[in-house]
């Protein structure tokens, strides 16, 4: 099976994508969620990124029990 090489490509700036991790925040209205070392594929030349569904669900979780918590800041690692 070949590979879609398009896929491999930046949509924003056309550079390589590739497995890494980035930094999620949420803006709550009562306060603020960082969710640092999150599993991503990111774009080696602009920094864009991309976070999978099942990934997304379980930062949806953090996020729901930071607001539950009500603190203004929150950070966190995904583990």
């Amino acid at each position: 099976m070949k590979k879609n090489k398009s896929a491999d490509l930046c949509p924003l700036c056309g550079g390589k994508k590739k497995t890494g991790i980035t930094t999620f925040t949420a803006d709550l209205t009562s306060g603020v969620v960082v969710v640092r070392k999150v599993p991503a594929t990111v774009c080696t030349q602009c920094g864009a990124d991309w976070i999978d569904d099942r990934v997304a669900k379980q930062i949806e979780n953090i996020v729901n029990d930071a607001r539950k918590k009500r603190l203004q800041v929150e950070v966190t690692s995904f583990s």
